[in-house]
């Protein structure tokens, strides 16, 4: 019998948009489906007192890769935001990520040489030569103090784990300068899509039929009939009925909040570094939009989000995969099943069980795609 359609994209966030779009415009019919009520997945974004509110938490678009970086500028245009961070100990701020004005707020150096040699004594102190773990990763990246005050507190909230128990290459990813460049991210492509995230998204998904509502795991049979090839997009341990066990993840919780002043916390994000502040960092909503236009810093009243780390359990939004070696081991059970299911594709941060940035995101989307179209 012939099927309705050609692919059904499960998850319309940025995978499931991206391979909608590209196959869409191959000629393919596709049918994209949400159990959500709105596209977008993650990074969706809904106005709230003439400002864009990144509901699940704050995305930064950042990239190195060019196609990318072409690829989104379709669907939307970005402003020049640069994210630069700042962390709260105990009412102590410091510059993110770590570079000179945070080495000279912490210990009075003044120039790169200094704060290397602070650097290295505290990591001969301490006796690390080969990094074990997060804990000594990060003190031999930027010394016991920094650690102590920025790193432990936070981390340790972030994923529910000592940071001896969490493995070297997490810390890696953050970046250390010895010049007073404070923009957090290596990429050559930053901002924030003016308008939003969903807007992006739907734009992306212009012409194509998309269900909203629809939840493929309690209706796998009937939807599954509709079409050739599915590309599903949900937890892959979740797929398969979890029959080897869950998978780890934590999630986040938010309290979000308009407040009657124009300026919080004069930044889009603080981090709280400290153990005993519960929340990990407030996001401040507005200065995403950076004041370029209409809905800029002179509008009266701002939103603020409070995040809290939390380990994962059904009922919870899955947010990042606890990447450890007992996790690994058993998605690589899971990837075997995965491999057996010649007419389902699976992607995407939960169907791969993989920590993504976005452009890593949607360039996996489009290799997915063209390696589709080939077949």
């Amino acid at each position: 019998m012939s099927k309705t359609y050609d692919y059904l994209i499960v998850g319309a966030g940025l995978f499931g948009a991206v391979c909608a779009r590209q196959l869409t415009d191959a000629g393919k019919k596709v049918l994209v489906i949400d159990r959500r009520g709105h596209v977008a997945g993650n990074v969706y974004t809904e106005k709230t007192e003439g400002i864009h509110v990144h509901v699940y938490g704050a995305h930064f678009f950042h990239t190195n890769l060019p196609d990318v970086w072409t690829y989104v500028n379709r669907f939307a245009t970005f402003n020049r935001f640069t994210n630069s961070p700042v962390a709260n100990y105990h009412g102590e701020l410091y510059s993110l990520p770590f570079n000179m004005y945070t080495f000279n707020r912490m210990w009075g150096v003044v120039t790169p040489e200094e704060a290397r040699e602070k650097i290295e004594q505290q990591k001969r102190d301490a006796g690390i030569t080969s990094p074990r773990n997060l804990e000594e990763q990060a003190i031999s990246l930027v010394g016991t103090d920094i650690y102590e005050k920025l790193i432990k507190g936070y981390t340790e909230k972030q994923w529910g784990r000592k940071c001896t128990e969490l493995p070297a290459f997490i810390i890696r990813r953050l970046p250390v300068r010895f010049t007073f460049d404070n923009n957090y991210f290596n990429a050559l492509f930053q901002g924030i899509p003016m308008g939003g995230y969903t807007r992006m998204v739907e734009r992306m998904l212009e012409g194509i039929e998309v269900r909203l509502g629809e939840d493929y795991l309690k209706d796998r049979a009937a939807l599954d009939a509709l079409a050739d090839t599915v590309i599903y997009t949900g937890p892959i341990d979740a797929y398969f009925g979890h029959c080897l066990g869950h998978l780890a993840y934590r999630s986040v919780r938010f309290e979000t909040e308009v407040l009657d002043t124009p300026n919080f916390q004069g930044n889009a994000a603080v981090n709280y570094t400290d153990a005993e502040t519960p929340y990990t960092r407030i996001i401040e909503h507005k200065w995403f939009e950076f004041g370029k236009d209409d809905e800029g810093r002179d509008l009266p009243r701002t939103v603020i989000s409070r995040e809290y780390s939390s380990e994962w359990k059904p009922g919870d939004e899955p947010y990042y995969p606890v990447n450890d070696g007992e996790n690994g081991a058993l998605y690589a059970r899971y990837r075997e099943l995965a491999d057996k299911e010649a007419h389902v594709v699976f992607g995407g941060r939960l169907g791969e069980y993989k920590y993504y940035d976005m452009d890593q995101v949607i360039h996996s989307a489009l290799e997915t795609s063209a390696r589709l179209l080939k077949i």
